[in-house]
C-alpha cells in the first residue's frame, strides 16, 4: 500500500510542512490540545483527523505546536514520525500516569527520564537491550521549570505498557501471575509511574535523531485503591499544563542562548 498523497500533508495527522513549529507538545487526548494551545500566542487549529488534532501558535515569539497522539505507543510513534517529516525536532509528552510508589501521591508531577519498554512498538525500531531514555538537555530544562513550580515533583523512570487493564485488573488475565510479578519488580526497581507512550517516543526520537522528554500528572495508588474526591481534583491534568508550558519556554531560552554563544 502506498503512503503517498496527492498533496504535501502527512498521511495520518494531515498536517503539511510549515504548519507546525520545531517544538511540539504531545498529549494523548485530543481534548487537551486546545487546553494547551490556550497558553500560546495566536493559537490556530491546523488539523483534526482520527486521534490526531494539531494546533500551532507562539511562545516567546517561537513557533510551537501541540498534536494529540491517542492512547499507546503505536499511535504516538506515528505522530512523531510524521511531525519529524515536516520539521519538528523537539517533543514533550504531557499527560497523566499512575503512581508506582507509596510516597508518590495524586497531584504530584513526574518528569520522565527513561521508560521501561513493556510494550511492543519499540522492538520494531531497536533491540530490547537498547534503553528508552529522554534527551538529557531538554529534560534538565523541564526539571528546572517543574522544580520552580512549587509542586511536588519526582524525577525518574516510568513503565510504558500496552494494556491498561493488564495493569488495573491483572487478576482476571490468563497471565495474571506474570503481570503481577513484573509490576512488583518495576516497583521494587524504583519506577515512579505507569503510562503508555514514553518508551515509544524516546526510542523513536533516538532513531530519528530528535529530542524528547515528558512530564506527567500523577494519579492513583500503587495498590489500585480508589482515589478520594480530593485526590481526583488534585490530579486534574490542568495542573501539569502550565508547568509543561514553562518547561518549553525554558527549552527555547536555552536553545536561543546556545545559538548566540
Amino acid at each position: 500500500m502506498s503512503m503517498e498523497r496527492d498533496d504535501a500533508r502527512e498521511y495520518h495527522i494531515e498536517v503539511a510542512p510549515g504548519e507546525v513549529g520545531k517544538y511540539v507538545f504531545l498529549p494523548g487526548d485530543p481534548g487537551r490540545c486546545e487546553m494547551i494551545a490556550q497558553h500560546f500566542d495566536e493559537p490556530q487549529l491546523v488539523a483534526r483527523h482520527r486521534e490526531y488534532e494539531t494546533w500551532t501558535g507562539y511562545l516567546d515569539g517561537e513557533k510551537v505546536s501541540v498534536t494529540s497522539t491517542g492512547i499507546g505507543c503505536p499511535s504516538a510513534v506515528i505522530a512523531m514520525e510524521e511531525l519529524v517529516n515536516i520539521g519538528a525536532t523537539t517533543f514533550m509528552r504531557v499527560g497523566t500516569s499512575g503512581s508506582m510508589q507509596e510516597h508518590i501521591k495524586p497531584g504530584d508531577l513526574g518528569v520522565i527520564t527513561a521508560a521501561i519498554r513493556d510494550e511492543g512498538t519499540t522492538s520494531h525500531y531497536l533491540p530490547i537491550e537498547f534503553p528508552a531514555v529522554a534527551d538529557f538537555g531538554i529534560t534538565q530544562a523541564l526539571w528546572k521549570a517543574a522544580a520552580d513550580s512549587g509542586k511536588t515533583v519526582h524525577l525518574g523512570v516510568s513503565q510504558s505498557k500496552d494494556s491498561f487493564y493488564g495493569q488495573h485488573a491483572p487478576e482476571r488475565m490468563p497471565v495474571a501471575k506474570r503481570l503481577q510479578e513484573r509490576w512488583e519488580a518495576w516497583m521494587a526497581g524504583g519506577a515512579i509511574c505507569s503510562e503508555m507512550e514514553a518508551a515509544g517516543l524516546y526510542i523513536t526520537a533516538q532513531v530519528l535523531r530528535v529530542r524528547a522528554t515528558g512530564i506527567m500528572m500523577i494519579m492513583g495508588h500503587p495498590d489500585q485503591s480508589p482515589m478520594t474526591p480530593e485526590e481526583w481534583e488534585a490530579s486534574s491534568v490542568e495542573g501539569v499544563i502550565p508547568v509543561a508550558i514553562e518547561g518549553m519556554r525554558e527549552i527555547i531560552r536555552r536553545d536561543r542562548a546556545a545559538t548566540t554563544n
